[in-house]
C-alpha cells in the first residue's frame, strides 16, 4: 500500500488531490460521480462577502487545448455558503478549503471573519482572478499588496492560509516570497493566463469582457515551470495546478516541487477526473516502487 497522505502547510490531506476553485462548485454537483470525502480536499468556488453577479455573457470560449472563461467570480455570498454548501460538505466528511475573494482588503477580512465558526479546514486567498476590475489579479501583481492582504488575513485565523498566485506577472517568485514573508502557510499556482479569442467572421471578441482566463492542457508547461521556480524560491508547500487531467500530470507537478495538486478544467469534460488522478498517482507509485507519495515532492533530477 502507498501512503498517500500529505501535509499542505498544516492541512492534512488523505491524498494530494483537490479541485481548482470554480471548476467543482462546492461538490454537490459532482456527488453522483465522485465521493467528495475521498478527495484530499474540496476547494470551493470563490466566495465574497455579498453576492456577485459576475460578468456579462458570453463568458466562455473554447480554445485549442483549453478554454477561456470570464465568469467574474459569480457567487451568492458567504452567508449562502455557510447555510447550504458547508453543512452538506460536513455531512459528507469532506476536508474543505474555502476560496476567499474580495474587492478590497477589508472584504477579504470580513469573509474570513464570517467563516471562523464554520466547518472549514483552510482558506485559499484568491489574489489572482483576471476577470474582476478590483481585487483579484489587481492585488496579486504587487508583492506589497499581496503582503497586505495576507498579513491582515493572518491576524484573523489560525487555520492554514494558502495564497493563490497569478501567472500574469514578470517574476512569480517575488510574489511567492512576499506571501511567505507575510504569513502564508502555502501557495497555490497557477491561476489562469490572461488571453482572448476573436470571431473573425463577426470581427468581434468571443467574450463580452474581451479578455478572459485561459486554462486547460495548453497552460500546463507554464504552470509546471512556475511551480518548479517557486519550489526553489520559498520553503512553504505548493499546491500545483494547470492542465492536470491524469495521474502522470499530477506526478509531474510533484516532481517539480508541488506537495499537492488541483484538478480544474478536466472536471468539465470528465466528471470522474479527480478520482482518475488519484488512481493514476497510486498506479505510478506501484509501478516505480514508491511507498510514500511524499518521496515524489521535488524529486526532479536536473
Amino acid at each position: 500500500m502507498v501512503n498517500m497522505m500529505v501535509d499542505l502547510g498544516g492541512l492534512r490531506m488523505k491524498n494530494p488531490v483537490t479541485v481548482a476553485s470554480g471548476t467543482f462548485a462546492a461538490g454537490a454537483e459532482y456527488a453522483d460521480f465522485v465521493d467528495v470525502a475521498a478527495l484530499g480536499a474540496v476547494t470551493t468556488k470563490g466566495v465574497s462577502l455579498g453576492g456577485w453577479e459576475g460578468n456579462a455573457s458570453p463568458r466562455i470560449a473554447e480554445t485549442p487545448s483549453g478554454m477561456l472563461n470570464s465568469i467574474g467570480l459569480q457567487n451568492p455570498g458567504v452567508a449562502h455558503l455557510k447555510e447550504h454548501e458547508l453543512p452538506w460538505l460536513a455531512e459528507q466528511g469532506a476536508t474543505v478549503i474555502v476560496n476567499v475573494s474580495g474587492h478590497s482588503v477589508l472584504e477579504y477580512m470580513q469573509v474570513i471573519d464570517a467563516l471562523e465558526e464554520a466547518p472549514v479546514h483552510a482558506y485559499e486567498i484568491n489574489v489572482s482572478c483576471p476577470n474582476v476590475d478590483a481585487g483579484g489579479m489587481a492585488m496579486g501583481c504587487s508583492p506589497l499588496s499581496v503582503g497586505q492582504v495576507v498579513s491582515r488575513c493572518r491576524s484573523l485565523t489560525s487555520r492554514p492560509i494558502i495564497v493563490k498566485l497569478t501567472p500574469n506577472v514578470t517574476d512569480i517568485t517575488e510574489i511567492a516570497k512576499a506571501a511567505e514573508a507575510f504569513g502564508a502557510d502555502a501557495i497555490s499556482l497557477i491561476n489562469t493566463l490572461l488571453g482572448m479569442a476573436i470571431d473573425a467572421h463577426r470581427r468581434r471578441p468571443k467574450l463580452a469582457r474581451v479578455v478572459g482566463g485561459l486554462s486547460g492542457p495548453a497552460v500546463k508547461p507554464v504552470a509546471l515551470r512556475m511551480a518548479w521556480q517557486c519550489s526553489h524560491a520559498v520553503r512553504i508547500p505548493i499546491l500545483g495546478m494547470g492542465g492536470i487531467a491524469t495521474g502522470e500530470d499530477a506526478v509531474e507537478f510533484m516532481l517539480a516541487g508541488a506537495t499537492a495538486v488541483a484538478v480544474g478544467t478536466a472536471n468539465f469534460t470528465n466528471p470522474h477526473a479527480t478520482a482518475d488522478v488519484i488512481d493514476g498517482i497510486q498506479r505510478y507509485c506501484d509501478m516505480h516502487g514508491v511507498q510514500d507519495v511524499n518521496e515524489l515532492i521535488g524529486a526532479l533530477e536536473c
